[in-house]
């Protein structure tokens, strides 16, 4: 059996045995605080069983919940930027990771309701911070696309996420490189 990863520090330990049945009971019901809770738990545990890539997406699966944004689980996890810089910096180069930055880019492009524009602006920023910690990776020549600049992610944050949402986002692009956060 493979070896787990360590833990990411910016998510919460799972609880024991998670598995998908955890999001699968979100299906017909609210998914605010507590799915919210769940796809952070989860990820950790994709993460921590070598699945980086599933991981991700669970991610997406969490900045897409239905939060206000005064919800007490966001000021103990506040929204993943920084566990998504995290995995991409970390995961070993024999693991699946597939393209982060074509997924975020068709994923932003793509957006459907509810809370389009939030979690449009969000997937930008996840593609973002993608391409500043791997910035080797391309996009995709045949999804034709006006990728935004980092300016107007933040302001698409400021006017569509929560409060304080885009200062986050920036304070994680300034640790990650203080030279191209501006």
């Amino acid at each position: 059996m493979l070896k787990e990863l360590p833990p990411c520090p910016w998510l919460p330990e799972p609880r024991a045995g998670m598995d998908w049945r955890a999001l699968h009971a979100f299906r017909n019901t609210n998914r605010g605080p507590e799915f919210y809770q769940a796809c952070l738990e989860y990820a950790q545990a994709l993460w921590r069983r070598r699945l980086p890539a599933r991981a991700l997406l669970c991610l997406d699966r969490a900045l897409g919940a239905e939060l206000k944004g005064d919800e007490p689980v966001l000021g103990l996890h506040p929204l993943p930027y920084s566990s998504v810089a995290w995995i991409l910096q970390r995961t070993p180069a024999e693991l699946f990771l597939g393209n982060p930055r074509v997924h975020f880019q068709h994923y932003a492009d793509r957006m459907n309701e509810p809370w389009r524009d939030r979690r449009r602006w969000r997937a930008w920023a996840c593609w973002a911070i993608t391409r500043t910690v791997r910035p080797e990776l391309a996009a995709d020549p045949r999804h034709l696309v006006t990728e935004p600049t980092f300016a107007e992610i933040e302001v698409g944050l400021r006017l569509h996420g929560h409060q304080g949402e885009a200062e986050q986002w920036r304070s994680e692009l300034s640790r990650l490189n203080p030279e191209r956060s501006s």
